[in-house]
């Protein structure tokens, strides 16, 4: 299931990465790889606020669906 369809405040595994290699390799520099967890905080108009680590960062809706958890 895509990032962007999933409930605020719920932990997930990312499964996987979709996308061109740049949009993957961008997206595994932000902490978003296979195995990590994630946390949704919010979303506003279909952006997303994702808690990695210990870092809190906001992704467009087109990204979110790229990282499958």
């Amino acid at each position: 299931m895509p990032l962007s369809m999933v409930s605020d405040g719920e932990e997930f595994l990312v499964k996987k990465i979709n996308g061109k290699e740049e949009v993957r390799r961008f997206l595994e520099n932000l902490g978003f790889v296979a195995g990590a967890q994630v946390s949704l905080v919010s979303k506003i108009s279909g952006n997303v606020i994702v808690q990695v680590k210990d870092s809190r960062i906001a992704i467009s809706k087109e990204m979110a669906q790229k990282i499958i958890v």
